[in-house]
């Protein structure tokens, strides 16, 4: 950020100290257009550099609606993420050297700054390639099937040949990720048994039933029957035409994809014999330094992790003291743990829980649909800039639901023609609260992260590559500070038990503060995390074991959602003071969305520049 403001500073005293003979107003012509120049080409740059690098993944393409390589799969191999490396070193070079970046209008200084911070957090990536743990719970060996059933569209006879050597294609990246989970494992770096255990399930719930076992078709044979089906339907293709397709696909599953399936499940149950029950990573080789570099990659900031943790610990406290309010307007008898007790356990009772039936599932998706759909009619009121994208509300899909899991969301494409889809883990429905019903759909859909990542993915005015990147303490920042704006709109948190629930979620990330850096620096256990989960939430425990497990797997990120926001706040504050009655909530969050996802140090120069230019307005 300083390095932004003194670059500034210095184009400002540039510009100020022009020749006295020089007509002031030439002066400042000639610079507006030395500057529109420098920031077209540069934009043009960017754009050109991006499309060299969303061709080098089809799966990135093919998620954003497009059909190069539709019959294709990301290269996941070392060397070729190695090329990848050095193109942004190069590209990186040209950039310094072919653009003057005091020449450059506000945004496209913003521009070069992210494109400098991309090759350095690759490089801090490439230090630490062998330590993200390949396979766990939730971990790639589910994206295949995923993949190819909700990303892979089937609308002629060549698609559905492209989809068959997709088959084939993961069943090759597959090996390739299971040889460098053996290099890691080599060098000490091993996933907890609990993450082999859940690893394993969800691989073996992927080979499950036809073509490769007994029973009722797999997921991904039930898709392969389902596309096949709808190009008979319209007439793409004849019935001897589909039964070949068929045949195809379901040799490439019981063949390559089956086998790599196979080699996978082996070595989890033979690898698992190696590693213990659950631990931090600051217990591997690095490990302490490994931990900081997620921390100040997730957060954006140079937070330590004693710091996270206090910050933390004060937040808890404070929302818990919000919490007492609630408990006593709802007339519970009873301390707040107690409260927490009773809230969690009467999984019978019909206004805290849905029943586990598939009415009480189907009920659970139209009920945030409901919910989300009210909000939409408040947006104008909120935000200039709104998405044009549709969001819809789904189950998780079978091979990969787990009880208690958090809910999530995957972006649509940028043309419209896959909506947003906010995924519900709807196996258990006692670890579904309707408290958080609310609150949730809010956090994943509309004000949060359909909203956010749609809008980003519509801007025009900014270079292209800036409105698919990603930085998780914006982004979860961005859906937990969410939550809160929806308690401002009207209509929504109408009874008590939703705004414990809406403090319940914040709180939660509060929490996640304490029990990441706790588990990674300070030695605590597994147990240790859910019990302070249980003490100072009405989180079910299955939730809690859900979420413990997921941050020993994904060190460091469950910080940034609170971080995120905390900074949000913080931001709008700061603008509500000093413009006062000029303050806008419609021009605050269009500058918040209008730049697409920022590190936390560039979006407050944002703020501060649009501060500025209501102040000269």
């Amino acid at each position: 950020m300083r390095n932004i403001l003194l670059a500034s500073a210095a184009l400002l005293a540039l510009q100020a100290c022009g020749p006295k003979e020089t007509p002031v107003a030439n002066t400042e012509t000639a610079a507006t257009e030395q500057t529109v120049s420098q920031t077209e080409q540069l934009n043009a740059w960017f754009d050109e550099k991006y499309e060299e690098q969303l061709l080098r993944s089809p799966q990135t393409l093919t998620q954003l609606g497009r059909h190069e390589r539709y019959d294709e799969v990301d290269d996941n191999t070392e060397a070729f993420q190695l090329e990848g490396l050095e193109w942004l070193r190069e590209t990186t070079a040209e950039m310094r050297e072919t653009f003057d970046f005091d020449q450059l209008d506000e945004e496209a200084q913003f521009s070069y700054r992210l494109w400098e911070a991309r090759l350095e957090r690759a490089e801090l990536g490439w230090q630490w390639r062998h330590y993200g743990y390949a396979f766990t719970q939730g971990g790639w060996h589910t994206y295949p099937a995923r993949f190819l059933i909700n990303f892979h569209n089937v609308n002629s006879d060549a698609d559905m040949e492209a989809y068959i050597s997709r088959i084939e294609g993961f069943a090759n990246a597959l090996d390739v990720r299971l040889a460098r989970a053996q290099t890691s494992a080599e060098m000490g770096i091993r996933a907890p048994s609990f993450a082999y255990r859940g690893a394993l399930e969800t691989a073996q719930n992927i080979v499950r039933g036809a073509p490769f076992t007994d029973g009722e078709d797999s997921p991904i044979y039930a898709d392969v029957k389902t596309k096949i089906a709808a190009l008979v339907e319209s007439g793409e293709i004849d019935e001897a035409r589909a039964e070949e397709l068929e045949a195809e696909a379901v040799a490439a599953l019981t063949g390559p994809f089956l086998n790599s399936y196979n080699e996978l499940i082996s070595w989890l149950e033979t690898d698992m014999e190696n590693t213990e029950e659950s631990f931090g990573v600051s217990e591997l080789p690095n490990g302490e330094a490994y931990y900081n570099y997620r921390l100040a990659s997730y957060t954006t900031t140079d937070l330590t992790a004693d710091e996270i943790h206090e910050i933390g610990l004060a937040e808890v406290e404070r929302l818990r003291g919000e919490m007492e309010l609630i408990k006593e307007e709802v007339g519970f008898d009873g301390s707040l743990q107690e409260f927490f007790d009773y809230l969690r356990v009467n999984t019978d009772d019909p206004e805290l829980f849905l029943p586990n039936t598939d009415e009480g599932r189907q009920a659970y998706i139209d009920e945030a649909t409901r919910q989300i759909n009210n909000i939409r009619e408040q947006l104008p009121d909120y935000f200039g800039i709104l998405p044009q994208a549709d969001v819809v509300v789904r189950r998780v899909e079978a091979f990969r639901e787990r009880a208690g899991a958090a809910q999530h969301y995957v972006t649509g494409t940028p043309d419209g023609s896959r909506p947003g889809v906010y995924y519900a883990h709807l196996l258990d429905m006692s670890a579904l609260p309707l408290r958080e019903l609310e609150v949730v759909a809010y956090h994943e859909a509309i004000p949060g992260h359909h909203m956010q990542r749609s809008i980003a993915q519509e801007l025009t005015g900014i270079p292209q590559f800036r409105t698919r990147q990603s930085n998780s303490a914006y982004t979860e920042g961005w859906a937990l500070y969410s939550e809160l704006l929806a308690n401002e709109m009207p209509g929504t948190y109408q009874d008590p038990l939703s705004q414990f629930g809406r403090l319940g979620t914040e709180i939660w990330r509060a929490i996640r503060l304490v029990v990441d850096t706790g588990l990674h620096t300070k030695g605590w256990t597994r147990e240790d995390s859910i019990a302070y989960f249980l003490e100072n939430s009405a989180i079910t425990e299955a939730q809690a074991a859900s979420e413990t497990e997921r941050y020993i797997v994904g060190p460091g990120q469950a910080t940034s959602y609170k971080i995120g926001m905390i900074r949000i706040l913080e931001l709008r504050a700061h603008a509500e003071e000093v413009l006062g009655e000029d303050f806008d909530i419609r021009g605050f969050h269009d500058t918040i969305l209008g730049g697409g996802s920022l590190p936390l140090d560039l979006l407050e120069v944002r703020v501060n520049n649009w501060i500025e230019d209501v102040q000269n307005s």
